[in-house]
């Protein structure tokens, strides 16, 4: 049964939660011998084009909230001012477009939709505080199980693996719901292997306010066809697949499982087939950062199709703790030179976009921490994020708003805070 057929099907509620599609007899096919479907970049002058139709968009956002057109330019100015802080003088010189939105990056919802337009009033109240109902959070990342097949060299969440779950269906839905109430632009679903709970995650999803995006963190097990159509039809904007290697033995050595790689290959198919938003992810060590490499990287990805790459530093925790796998400054010029490449220049336009996180954090400070994103870990504890592990409360008996505050107060122990 194609792809299409699936989701009409399903649509039509002619398909319950038990269907079975035998793509485990599929062969996976070498990246160098199939390039699968592409999810569209859009680049040159329809960029131009873009860029002004959200700016406009922007500007009816703000004014429609504060009904003030010369203190709507105002804040227009001061958002692309903070965006400059983060990336200089860079504009965005491509976007991905998958199932009529437009995308420039994972953490900022797709225009148009309402979860924008809310993502825009959360970050001009920040600037502007109106005493008005704004996004309280950008997004929440929710480890929603301990459960995985793998047996990561940086996992995080190591002390944890595979032991008893604290988190029961309801308590999920709980915590997403008290996260709603104060507004957030994006969940982020992890774990583990979250998709090792698909069916209790697609009833989450069903719960989420649409006015909200909804991400998948994945090894790519058990991201098969018949999952990523159920998940899209239940509201996922997309998944993060993590590939840490363009060779598939480096990245099965690093993930602990010789079948890792040709999991999260057919997950990235199956996603695009479904019409998701795929991103691939990399935790880019010592032994892996070189030029070379990252652009044999990024060659993969092209050939895979998907619409973003996103690179995380590795932190001395989880299964890291104690080792010496911190990068070096010249480690972060040659991940900023790529970063910079990638986005900006023209032999790269039809090339995925690529997220760096250390980018912006160098200079404007850490996103996390309560100021715009916290974590929820698997026992439902509020944390900075994955990699600063003190536990300051939990989602689901604490005051969440007041633990946020705390965070922010607090700062991050590595970056700067953000000025707002």
């Amino acid at each position: 049964m194609g792809n299409t057929t699936l989701l009409k099907a399903v649509r039509a509620n002619q398909i319950k939660d038990k269907l079975i599609i035998p793509d485990a007899e599929q062969p996976v096919i070498s990246l160098l011998e199939r390039t699968m479907p592409a999810q569209k970049i859009i680049s040159g002058k329809q960029v131009v084009f873009i860029r002004f139709r959200m700016l406009l968009r922007i500007v009816r956002i703000i004014f429609r909230h504060y009904r003030n057109i010369s203190e709507s330019i105002r804040m227009l100015r001061h958002l692309v001012g903070f965006r400059r802080k983060a990336l200089g003088e860079n504009r965005v010189k491509k976007y991905a477009y998958v199932g009529g939105k437009y995308y420039f990056g994972l953490y900022t919802p797709g225009f148009y939709s309402a979860a924008f337009t809310n993502f825009i009033l959360g970050e001009v109240n920040r600037m502007f505080p109106s005493g008005k109902t704004a996004n309280r959070y950008t997004n929440v990342l929710i480890s929603i199980t301990k459960k995985c097949a793998l047996r990561c060299e940086h996992c995080s969440e190591w002390e944890t693996l595979n032991g008893e779950e604290k988190l029961s269906l309801n308590d999920i839905k709980s915590i997403v719901s008290r996260f709603q109430e104060l507004g957030t632009a994006q969940f982020h679903f992890s774990g583990g292997e979250p998709l090792l709970r698909i069916n209790d995650l697609l009833e989450v999803l069903a719960s989420v306010n649409k006015t909200t995006e909804c991400w998948v963190l994945t090894s790519g097990h058990n991201l098969t066809r018949q999952n990523a159509a159920r998940l899209k039809f239940a509201g996922l904007t997309g998944v993060v697949v993590s590939i840490d290697h363009f060779d598939a033995d480096h990245h099965n050595r690093f993930r602990g499982s010789p079948e890792s790689f040709k999991w999260a290959q057919k997950a990235v198919r199956n996603a695009i087939e479904a019409d998701l938003v795929v991103a691939i992810s990399i935790c880019v060590t010592k032994s892996f950062v070189s030029t070379a490499n990252l652009f044999s990287y990024a060659e993969m990805a092209k050939q895979m199709g998907v619409s973003f790459i996103q690179i995380f530093e590795p932190k001395a925790v989880g299964h890291y703790l104690g080792k010496d796998v911190e990068l070096t400054s010249e480690h972060y010029q040659i991940l900023e030179d790529f970063f910079v490449t990638m986005n900006q220049a023209k032999a790269y336009r039809e090339y995925p976009l690529v997220l760096y996180h250390g980018y912006y954090q160098r200079r404007i400070g850490c996103f996390s921490s309560g100021n715009r994103h916290v974590y929820v870990d698997s026992d439902g504890n509020i944390l900075n994020c994955p990699f600063c592990r003190k536990k300051a409360g939990n989602a689901i008996t604490g005051n969440i708003e007041l633990i946020s505050e705390q965070l922010k107060s607090a700062g991050c122990s590595i970056f700067k805070p953000l000025r707002f």
